[in-house]
């Protein structure tokens, strides 16, 4: 049977939709460089900068501040991720979670993702140094440098390059702390200890759960390494039961009271329990139980930080 006129026409087709190739590649190439600054993990980063601001000012800060500090920083991690991708492009070509990447499967050039990437981070602090103050400039500067300097280029070399990274990982919140009062005190600190400690039981997790890939791209992670775990095991328990103590502080320097203290308690014993148990088995379905209970843990925490701020 001849198709007619109205079912030839199908929604692809340029003719009858305005919509050319070229619209269609132009489309595809926004799409990846939407991908290259990883926006939906700097979801985090954003969410403990807000946290930060917030828990320095509790009664608020004027809306630019706000603004300022919140696309600032979302544009440097974005920009950081792009810049950490081009300097990994090798060793995500070889690893199945990451060889889709836009540059590692050649559908952007490197000098492309260095261009966004720079655009991104110059961008984010100019914002954060005009619209905010120097000093959450100089922490983002500080973030950037480290992670896409540091330790980017130190993964290849080094398992001590996870606990490096923990470094410009637990920034974020004291950008936001810096940003609403313009001085780095003790309670900053305390909340950075807060996402360094954490940092460690997660991404040892993953790298256990993946490190057969993390070995056929030559990355020396700690249960490449040490492929029996006992080591990788020691260091998610170790990280875990020093963050429990330091995740108990804020009620200590004012910033959360008795609920606070519960349920860091309750969340940091079942995060010992749980590294505990990969520790000891070493299993996927152990590493798996405490990847999947450290991405629940962090955002608990930090909204009962956030909501027991109100009450004290």
């Amino acid at each position: 049977m001849k198709p007619t006129a109205e079912a030839a026409a199908t929604p692809s087709d340029p003719a009858t939709t305005g919509w050319t190739t070229t619209d269609a590649q132009s489309a595809h190439r926004a799409a990846d460089f939407v991908t290259l600054a990883k926006p939906r993990l700097n979801l985090l980063v954003v969410f403990t900068t807000a946290a930060g601001l917030y828990l320095a000012s509790p009664n608020g800060v004027a809306l630019s501040v706000l603004l300022h500090a919140l696309m600032g920083t979302a544009l440097i991690a974005g920009g950081a991720a792009a810049l950490n991708q081009v300097l990994e492009r090798d060793t995500d070509a070889r690893m199945r979670r990451t060889r889709t990447r836009p540059i590692a499967s050649g559908r952007l050039r490197p000098s492309q993702g260095v261009l966004f990437g720079l655009a991104l981070s110059t961008a984010g602090l100019i914002e954060l140094a005009a619209g905010v103050n120097l000093i959450s400039a100089g922490m983002a500067g500080l973030t950037l440098g480290s992670y896409v300097l540091v330790y980017t280029p130190l993964k290849r070399r080094t398992s001590l390059a996870t606990l490096v990274g923990a470094v410009p990982g637990a920034l974020p919140p004291v950008i936001g702390w810096v940003a609403a009062t313009g001085s780095l005190t003790l309670p900053a600190l305390v909340l950075f200890g807060i996402s360094f400690f954490w940092q460690m039981p997660h991404f040892l997790a993953i790298a256990w759960l993946y490190r057969d890939e993390y070995a056929a791209a030559g990355i020396p992670l700690l249960p490449v390494l040490e492929p029996d775990g006992r080591s990788t095991g020691r260091q998610a328990l170790l990280h875990s039961a020093a963050l429990l103590p330091v995740s108990l502080l804020p009620p200590l320097v004012g910033l959360a009271g008795g609920l606070y203290l519960v349920v860091a308690t309750v969340l940091g014993l079942t995060l010992i329990a749980l590294s505990a148990s990969f520790a000891r088995d070493r299993s996927t379905v152990a590493a798996r139980r405490l990847f999947l209970f450290s991405i629940t843990y962090l955002p608990l925490l930090w909204g009962t930080l956030v909501a027991d701020r109100l009450w004290i």
